[in-house]
């Protein structure tokens, strides 16, 4: 009998326990929001605090972490912060916001109020008027954020010391800020501000700081504000710092004062004055060595430009001996074809979308076909009439180049279009201070890209090698059944679709317009008669040399003076090499 009974309690005990939890559960409170940073709460301390202690309470916000003290206080210097009073006769300091984004349903002229301690709307108390009892609030029913009508509530005041404070906290609000380039900005400003009241605080980031480039400019902001420093021992630490971060900022600074007489009291002292010219020897030769490279880079990538744009022309001159002064226009034709291309993508994707940035993807094969079709119309109409008559080619193509302009006005107007680059050829790497933009380095890739598949189709393939033979000897070629004249319209084809992947890249570099070859074709003549006529070789060595010593000498004489020097060489290099670098010789002039 003992037994069964406690058989039995144990089985009563058993069945209470899922009833005790779920009474346990229903009494439980809601958990309690968490508390806010204290930062952030100190922020909002400074908002309630009273008037005399508020300019104290801000200034102490100084060096604070948190991302939400910079909105906070432009706000309230712009006089869009407010106290927001609650039911229970508290008051709440929050930011006002359209009430459309958080109350669906919401009058146009009611707004929200963001609350500064968490950034979260301000609900509304809960109603009780569609509970079933009185005085009983219905759980059912969500909060709803409390809305305000505009112009009901005043903005919190602020005094011209509060203002001071608050300008002084926004001043070096970016330097903890998560971001690495808002934290860049923010410190290269303190560092030109010469206020050296912000030293200790850029001393203590400086122990923390983790990005190697926020580090440079944290290095560099420190020295320019310690230049100010009675200590002549600190200041010649500053001077070999601010030559090893290669400051520009100091560089100038340094001329001027090297630049003022002797007799003038904001002239340095002469260990001053030994101290800035070392650094700025250091600085300078540094910087003329970035700007040597950054021209070498921008002369290959103008040089992959005028090799993308010649290429079509060694053939279409320098195989066929067509002299073609409508290149220019089939490279315009691709630069047309691209816009087109980015309108259909803006049309299906939108602008701006994941799928519109993969239009040039498309717009490169659209361009060598479009080029590619005109070219063949070009050479079926005009051109198959004037082989071996340079003079009546040169006349009539210009002709051609003319009418295709007037083309470009009539479709697409006279201005200008606008092509926007995909968002993986925006921007640029940096390394060593040399700037190489992304747009540049497709260029240079695509460039030897093509070249590698124009010496693959006319070395290894059946057009390269009828092409070849027509070229050494075409009336040998024919007579061995060789269709000349399908070779020569598939090579002017090819040479024009050339000319359009030209246009294409050309488009994400310049502006497209109708004239736009007429800036190009002489260039182009120039690489294929430099490199020597119809050879690929030498089109490749003419163009990158050509393009890297204009970027090169440009700088230093001047656009108009270094493109005349240019030309004057290739002048020069033709009466001793008339043949071009790479002569071609053909069976027909053994």
């Amino acid at each position: 009998m003992p037994r069964l009974l406690a058989h039995l309690l144990l089985l009563l005990a058993l069945l209470a326990a899922p009833l005790r939890a779920a009474d346990e559960e229903q009494d439980e409170p809601a958990p309690e929001l968490a508390a806010p940073p204290p930062d952030r709460a100190r922020l909002v301390a400074a908002l309630l605090a009273p008037a005399a202690e508020q300019v104290a309470a801000v200034r102490a916000l100084v060096g604070a972490e948190d991302a939400a003290i910079e909105p906070v206080l432009t706000a309230w210097r712009a006089g869009e912060l407010f106290l927001v009073p609650l039911p229970d006769g508290t008051r709440v300091p929050a930011t006002l916001a359209p009430a459309a984004a958080h109350a669906p349903g919401a009058a146009p002229d009611q707004l929200v109020a963001l609350a500064v301690a968490d950034g979260r709307p301000i609900l509304a108390p809960a109603s009780t008027a569609d509970s079933p009892e009185p005085n009983v609030r219905n759980t059912n029913i969500a909060p709803a954020p409390l809305l305000i009508a505009s112009r009901q509530l005043r903005p919190l005041d602020t005094s011209a010391p509060l203002r001071r404070a608050i300008r002084d906290v926004l001043e070096v609000a970016g330097v903890s800020d998560p971001r690495p380039h808002v934290r860049r900005e923010s410190i290269a400003r303190i560092g030109q501000s010469h206020k050296t009241e912000h030293l200790p605080l850029l001393l203590a980031r400086l122990e923390v700081e983790k990005s190697s480039v926020v580090l440079r400019t944290l290095r560099e902001a420190v020295a320019l504000l310690r230049l100010s420093d009675p200590d002549p021992a600190v200041r010649a630490e500053a001077f070999v710092t601010l030559g090893d971060v290669r400051s520009l900022i100091a560089a100038a600074r340094f001329k001027e004062a090297l630049a003022l007489p002797v007799g003038d009291p904001s002239a340095p002292s002469a260990a001053d004055a030994v101290g800035m010219r070392r650094s700025l020897q250091r600085i300078e030769g540094h910087w003329a060595r970035v700007n040597f490279a950054g021209n070498l880079f921008r002369g290959l990538s103008a040089g992959s430009v005028l090799l993308l744009i010649a290429l079509g022309l060694a053939i279409t001159f320098g195989l066929m001996g067509v002299i073609n002064m409508a290149h220019g226009e089939l490279m315009v034709v691709g630069a047309y074809a691209t816009f087109v291309t980015q309108n259909i993508f803006v049309s299906v994707f939108g602008a701006g979308s994941a799928g519109f940035h993969y239009y040039f993807v498309a717009a490169l094969p659209a361009a060598f076909v479009s080029a590619a079709l005109v070219g063949l119309v070009i050479e079926r109409s005009v051109i198959q009439f004037l082989y071996k008559r340079p003079l009546e080619s040169l006349l009539a193509t210009w002709g051609v180049s003319l009418a295709l302009q007037q083309t470009f006005r009539l479709i697409f107007g006279p201005a200008n279009v606008q092509i926007n680059a995909p968002s993986w050829l925006q921007g640029g790497a940096t390394v060593a201070d040399v700037a190489f933009a992304y747009n540049r380095l497709f260029v240079i890739g695509f460039a030897a890209l093509v070249v590698f598949g124009v010496w693959l189709v006319l070395n290894r393939t059946p057009l390269g090698l009828l092409v070849r033979a027509v070229m050494q000897n075409r009336q040998m070629a024919s007579c061995i059944g060789v269709r000349t004249t399908r070779v020569n319209m598939m090579t002017f084809a090819f040479g024009s679709g050339l000319a359009g992947l030209a246009g294409a890249c050309l488009a994400q570099l310049g502006n497209v317009g109708p004239s736009m070859g007429q800036l190009h074709i002489i260039d182009s003549f120039m690489v294929v008669v430099s490199g020597g006529v119809g050879n690929i070789l030498g089109t490749v060595f003419a163009a990158l040399g050509i393009g890297t010593v204009d970027q090169v000498l440009q700088p230093v004489l001047g656009p108009v003076m270094g493109k005349i020097l240019v030309l004057f060489a290739i002048i020069l290099f033709l009466q001793w090499r008339p043949g071009g670098l790479f002569p071609t010789r053909s069976r027909s002039l053994d």
